[in-house]
C-alpha cells in the first residue's frame, strides 16, 4: 500500500462523505486505503458512511478521544508507505495524491510534506506553511507586527507571509488538515502527542520530525480546498480553552528549557491575557449570533476533526 489516508469524523457526516468522494475521484497510479476514525458521532455518520463506502476501514470509538489519539488509532491500522492526515472538511483535487506521493518519492530526505491549502473564498489557508512559534515569532504575530510589516522576515517568522505561496520551499511545519508523512519518520519519532487534545499536535509532530533530522516541505504544485466556517461564529469555552492550553503545552515542551524564567513568564502571561480577551470577545459575539441547529452542534465544544471551523486562528 502506498498511502493510508486518515480521516477523523465527529458529527460531520455530509462533509466527510464529500471528502471521501473527492479521494475516490482521484486520478493516480498509487494504491491507497481510507481509514475513517469516528469519535462517537451522534449524526448517524457510522451507518451512513459504512453503507455508501463499504471499502473504507471504519474505526468507531465509543467516546470522543480527540484529534491526536484518533489519528494514532488510524496509524496503528495503517499499512501504507505514507500516512496522510486529511481533515473531513476538505476536498482534494484529482491530481493531489499523484502529485504529492510522486514528490515524496523523489525526496527521500523529507519526513513530511504539504500542498497548498485554499479556503472557499480562494484565499490561502496560512496555516499550511508556518515557522515554529518561538517566543519572538509568537509575539510579533499576536500583537499585529506581522500585518504591519508583511514583507519583513523578522516580523513574519510564524506565518511566513513574506514567502510566495506559489513557490515551493522547506518550512518548519504544516497543517494537520493535509499532512503527508513518511512511515519511516513516524517509526522514528512516534505518532501524535495525545496530550494535545485538539490543537497544536501538528506543530509538535513537525517539531519532532525536524528534530530527528527529516525535512519538511511546502509543495504548492497541487492544492486542496479547506471548508472552514465563518469567523463570526461563537466559540464555546472548551474550544477557547484548548486552543490556548495548546500554546502553553507547546512552549513548555519545546522552548521552556531554552529560555530564562523572565521570558517564560512573559510567554505564559501573554497567553493568559490573550485567553481572557478571547473569552470576552466570545461573550460579546454570543449576544449577536442567532442560534441554529447547526450552530448548536458547533457550540458543543467537543473535538471533531479538529473543530477548525470554531478556531479563532490556527496555533
Amino acid at each position: 500500500m502506498d498511502v493510508s489516508i486518515l480521516i477523523l469524523n465527529y458529527n460531520t457526516c455530509g462533509l466527510t462523505m464529500d471528502c471521501i468522494r473527492s479521494v475516490y475521484d482521484s486520478v493516480t497510479n498509487y494504491s491507497y486505503e481510507i481509514i475513517l476514525i469516528d469519535n462517537n458521532s451522534r449524526d448517524h455518520s457510522v451507518e451512513s458512511i459504512s453503507k455508501e463506502f463499504p471499502d473504507v476501514l471504519l474505526i468507531a470509538n465509543s467516546e470522543n478521544v480527540g484529534f491526536a489519539r484518533g489519528n494514532n488509532q488510524g496509524m496503528e491500522a495503517a499499512s501504507g508507505r505514507y500516512v496522510l492526515l486529511l481533515n473531513s472538511d476538505t476536498v482534494v483535487r484529482k491530481d493531489t495524491l499523484e502529485t504529492m506521493v510522486s514528490f515524496m518519492d523523489s525526496r527521500p530526505d523529507l519526513g513530511a510534506s504539504g500542498c497548498k491549502v485554499i479556503l472557499p473564498d480562494g484565499s490561502l489557508d496560512k496555516a499550511c506553511k508556518r515557522g515554529f512559534p518561538t517566543p519572538s515569532a509568537s509575539f510579533y504575530y499576536a500583537f499585529g507586527f506581522s500585518k504591519l510589516f508583511p514583507d519583513r522576515p523578522r516580523f513574519n517568522g510564524y506565518q511566513l507571509g513574506y514567502l510566495d505561496p506559489d513557490l515551493d520551499y522547506p518550512v518548519d511545519c504544516l497543517v494537520g488538515a493535509f499532512m503527508l508523512v513518511r512511515r519511516a519518520a513516524i517509526e522514528q519519532v512516534g505518532g501524535l502527542d495525545e496530550e494535545f487534545f485538539m490543537y497544536g499536535e501538528d506543530l509538535d509532530w513537525c517539531f519532532r520530525i525536524k528534530e530527528a533530522g527529516w525535512g519538511i516541505y511546502y509543495y504548492p504544485q497541487t492544492s486542496i480546498v479547506h471548508l472552514k466556517g465563518g469567523s463570526a461564529r461563537r466559540r464555546p469555552f472548551k474550544i477557547v480553552y484548548e486552543f490556548h492550553r495548546a500554546m502553553i503545552l507547546f512552549h513548555r515542551k519545546h522552548y521552556s528549557k531554552r529560555y530564562n524564567s523572565m521570558i517564560n513568564g512573559a510567554v505564559y502571561a501573554g497567553v493568559g491575557v490573550k485567553f481572557t480577551l478571547s473569552l470576552v470577545r466570545n461573550m460579546l459575539k454570543s449576544s449577536r449570533v442567532v442560534s441554529s441547529p447547526a450552530q448548536s452542534l458547533a457550540d458543543s465544544g467537543e473535538a471533531g476533526p479538529r473543530n477548525e471551523t470554531n478556531a479563532e486562528v490556527r496555533l
